[in-house]
């Protein structure tokens, strides 16, 4: 038999073991405790108090854009939307049944908006509904706490003073989409976000590294079902969570003259064209625009899908910038730089007179002048003066394509302006290579007849029109058009900085542009010159009407009343000038599609813009010429009253003697 300790002696292994790992354990948890709570008690810490905290991205304010005068054109507003965070959406049927009572919208919508969103992650919020009202804001904030995951989002939305003036040179914003992140990303090596809004066009869309700021964030404390409670700041019992304030973009500064922008906006009042204005020494873009037009706020506030398929299948095509991306045949504004070729290659002087019929037969094909009676003895600054068709035929027999190509490829034409806006088209200017290879035919005699007067292949936009009259005026110097004078930050300083840039200096004598611009002074300034009726007061400008063709028309069709063809039959109107002639400081190009002709539809665009240019700017100036106007007018009409006295004096005496 067995006595106790033998029982105890036998047992005691086992006890020790079972001892040694009860301690062990111990020692286990004790030693876990005081990494969780000592070694790792602050991370922890700050773990269990993110689980009762939302972080939320702050957006950073988008950088704003002011005129040259320093008016503001582009602000930020604040937007609200509906969201619902679906990690917190419970009693989702009580739920979804009373907010779609407060936004007007079906159950059923809802729903599919949730649905159409169910791929990302359940706390990122979804947006229900956009720019919802004031009163929709109260009634979810009073109703909060019935409808669990709902609340309403603030975010920052664009506004632009001006609504549609000028909103192709600005641009718009939209939200990127998910297929096009990646695109973004890829392209401007940003980390773009879904929700961020982007620049689509214009200024917005090139600038628009400069003027996105950096996004911050803050921590607000929910309960269990996503419902803040408060927002947290820096010092209280959560130590160690800090918020990050939002950085904003950076501001821009434009060369646009708010003043010039209306009216060139005003004057092409039902019309569909354009209009630039630029400072002929610094290529600084005065005014820009473009009709129809649009209004950037609707994208930024998010564009519903009816107002888009509006806009992008409206005919007249309001979302293209007729600036810079439609080009146009350039008519007889074109002949100028002919004029210019000629005088270089000596195929006339200035005041050779050449003899100018009402056609002009090239082989088979005869060549009409817009007069009926045509011109009769016509210099260099006549053919200007009266845009004498016939002249210029004459002149194409003589002057090779290649030569042509010479010299108005100085002046810009054929080539994008570079000024910093998407999507801009070169127009173009054709030689006989360029033939060639487009159609594997080489270049006939006839074609340059049609080209010496803008017709035919010749295409130039507004832009490159307005840069080719500024070079003229400024006595050879071809500009770069800027539309930036800076950007600067939210406190005033200044990042960028954008100086004047001489793209060529055209190696064309000066007394060829001389000639050229006293011919163009002609064309507004002299009684029989084209633009005569429509010069103004106060402004001197000198300037060439153009009247561009649409189709190739017949004998009758080309003597016929435009207004009575059919609208898309019409000739565009164009019209180009620089001011004051004596010392220019500002050039001015309008378009007016289907317009008839350029005296009658787009010198009063340009004599407009112009004249608030003057007024503005060279008030003095204006002032002065505005006296010298008003007494040659009045001089004109005593001249022409006293005509007509002595030719009713002389009527009488001849019926008394008979």
């Amino acid at each position: 038999m067995f006595g106790e300790d033998d029982i105890v002696r036998s047992h005691k292994g086992r006890a020790d073991l079972i001892f040694n790992i009860v301690v062990g354990c111990f020692i286990i948890i004790l030693i876990r405790l005081w990494y969780l709570q000592i070694y790792k008690g602050d991370e922890f810490y700050k773990y269990s108090v993110q689980n009762r905290l939302r972080k939320e991205t702050v957006k950073a304010p988008r950088g704003m854009i002011f005129s040259r005068n320093n008016q503001l054109l582009v602000q930020n507003v604040p937007r609200f939307d509906a969201i619902i965070v679906p990690q917190y959406l419970t009693n989702k049927k009580e739920t979804l049944s009373k907010l779609s009572k407060i936004l007007d919208m079906s159950e059923k919508s809802i729903n599919s908006i949730l649905k159409k969103n169910a791929y990302q992650a359940r706390y990122r919020p979804v947006i229900i509904k956009k720019n919802i009202s004031q009163k929709e804001v109260a009634v979810i904030e009073t109703e909060n706490s019935k409808m669990p995951g709902v609340s309403v989002q603030t975010f920052i939305a664009r506004e632009y003073a001006d609504k549609e003036i000028g909103s192709h040179a600005l641009g718009y914003i939209s939200e990127i989409s998910q297929s096009k992140i990646r695109t973004f990303r890829d392209r401007d090596n940003y980390d773009y976000k879904l929700g961020d809004f982007i620049g689509q066009a214009g200024i917005e869309k090139n600038f628009d590294l400069d003027l996105r700021g950096e996004d911050g964030y803050q921590f607000m404390e929910v309960d269990a079902r996503g419902r803040m409670k408060r927002l947290i700041g820096g010092k209280n019992l959560f130590a160690g969570i800090e918020n990050k304030p939002a950085t904003p973009g950076n501001n821009i500064r434009l060369t646009i003259d708010r003043d010039m922008q209306r009216t060139a906006y005003e004057s092409l009042e039902g019309k569909v064209g354009a209009a630039v204005a630029v400072d002929v020494n610094t290529g600084e873009i005065l005014a820009m625009v473009s009709r129809p037009s649009f209004d950037p706020t609707e994208f930024s506030r998010g564009i519903t899908r009816e107002r888009w398929n509006k806009l992008s299948r409206d005919e007249h095509k309001p979302m293209t910038d007729r600036t810079i991306q439609e080009h146009y045949s350039p008519g007889s504004t074109f002949k100028t730089f002919t004029a210019i070729a000629a005088l270089e290659e000596k195929i006339v002087t200035p005041t050779q007179e050449v003899s100018c019929p009402p056609t002009f037969r090239l082989g088979r094909r005869v060549f009409h002048d817009w007069k009926r009676n045509g011109h009769g003895p016509t210099d260099i600054y006549k053919s200007l003066r009266r845009s004498v068709d016939v002249y210029f035929y004459k002149i194409a027999t003589k002057l090779d394509i290649d030569d042509l190509y010479k010299y108005a490829q100085q002046f810009g034409f054929n080539s994008k302006t570079g000024v910093p806006l998407p999507r801009e088209i070169p127009g173009l200017l054709p030689n006989k290579e360029w033939k060639l290879k487009k159609t594997g035919e080489p270049w006939q005699k006839g074609e340059t007849l049609s080209c010496v007067i803008g017709q035919s292949y010749v295409l130039a936009t507004p832009i490159q029109l307005a840069m080719a009259y500024a070079t003229i005026a400024n006595g050879g110097k071809l500009m770069q058009p800027h539309l930036i004078k800076e950007i600067f930050s939210s406190d005033g300083t200044i990042k960028k900085k954008f100086s004047p840039k001489v793209v060529n200096t055209v190696t064309v004598s000066q007394d060829s542009l001389e000639h050229v611009k006293k011919g163009l002074y002609q064309v507004v300034n002299h009684r029989k010159g084209t633009a005569w009726w429509y010069r103004g007061r106060g402004i001197r400008m000198a300037g060439k009407s153009g009247t561009s063709q649409v189709r190739s028309m017949s004998k009758k069709e080309l003597f016929s009343r435009c207004v009575d063809m059919p609208y898309e039959d019409r000739h565009h109107g164009i019209f180009v000038a620089f001011a004051p002639f004596d010392n220019p400081k500002v050039a001015v190009a309008a378009v007016v599609e289907h317009g008839c002709s350029g005296s009658g539809a787009a010198a009063p665009v340009v004599r407009n813009v112009t004249e608030t240019y003057m007024k503005k700017y060279e008030p003095e100036l204006y002032a002065k010429y505005s006296k010298e106007d008003k007494e040659y007018a009045r001089k004109i009409y005593l001249e022409e009253k006293r005509k007509k006295e002595e030719a009713a004096a002389k009527k009488k005496l001849e019926e008394e003697s008979e």
